[in-house]
């Protein structure tokens, strides 16, 4: 058997399409343009191009857009100054900072200074703990893009074994939370687990994401199972995979998500729906 392929170009370019019409609507009727800033610090290659992928879905979706760049040497407290200058800035509906940041910046503190309002990206703690209770003003856009990316399989998910592999606060255990939510039984998996396959190969729905190019074999899988691959990984030839084995695994998985062309343009279609969801709660 072959595995169904899971195509988020496919998928994300009918939501940003959506995103659009209801950005174009949301302008026309109450004169709102959905407004996305960016804060981008040092010059990390992988970083640009995320940004600039960013900027780029904005304005085709019609979405307005600033950035914001600084030296990798710059002074945190310029960087919190500017966060502080958008927060109070009413044109301006979602924030992101492009993670990683130097090792000279407390990472958390940049991501608390931005106002639970605008973090688009629900890394706040606040927005954390909302998720934890079930009651998200954002998901985070990983997750969130691939929960969409299950939807499209059409399959009932309550009662379904899920097992997540990667503990990041980014995937792993929004992930799990999700997951949750639709009534999955779900483990979490990480560099500490004991015999990491066999608890891959009860997964009706196996989520990886730790950035360890073909770590999941085809061995590790369950026949039928849904496996998505958040992972990205460039080889030494310079060619793209993922945390998955794609060749072999798709010959055992039900449903799969290819890399590219998988999570990763459902990420950035979700930040455009977060920031738009900002736009919308501002108005009277």
């Amino acid at each position: 058997m072959t595995a169904h392929i899971l195509d988020g170009n496919a998928l994300a370019q009918r939501m940003r399409a959506e995103l659009a019409e209801k950005a174009a609507a949301l302008a026309a009727t109450q004169g709102v343009t959905p407004c996305l800033a960016v804060i981008l610090v040092g010059e990390d290659p992988a970083s640009q191009v995320y940004v600039r992928n960013k900027v780029a879905a904005c304005e085709k979706a019609g979405f307005a857009s600033l950035k914001f760049t600084y030296a990798a040497d710059v002074e945190p407290a310029v960087v919190l100054a500017q966060i502080a200058a958008l927060n109070a800035d009413p044109r301006v509906h979602g924030i992101l900072v492009q993670l990683p940041l130097p090792r000279h910046f407390d990472a958390e503190a940049v991501l608390a200074a931005i106002s639970p309002e605008k973090d688009v990206d629900g890394f706040h703690a606040e927005n954390v703990g909302a998720l934890v209770q079930g009651q998200p003003r954002f998901i985070p856009c990983t997750p969130f893009g691939v929960m969409k990316m299950l939807a499209e399989t059409g399959l009932d998910l309550r009662g379904a074994e899920a097992v997540i592999v990667g503990r990041s606060n980014i995937v792993g255990k929004p992930m799990a939370l999700l997951l949750l939510q639709q009534d999955c039984t779900v483990t979490v998996c990480h560099s500490r687990t004991r015999d990491l396959a066999a608890h891959t190969r009860r997964a009706d729905v196996l989520v990886a994401a730790v950035g360890k190019p073909k770590m999941i074999t085809a061995e590790m899988v369950k026949p039928g199972a849904i496996v998505i691959d958040v992972g990205i990984n460039r080889l030494a030839d310079g060619k793209l995979c993922g945390d998955v084995d794609f060749d072999a695994v798709k010959e055992v998985a039900g449903w799969i998500t290819p890399v590219p062309g998988g999570v990763g343009p459902m990420t950035i279609t979700m930040l455009l729906a977060n920031t738009l969801l900002a736009a919308e709660r501002t108005l009277p």
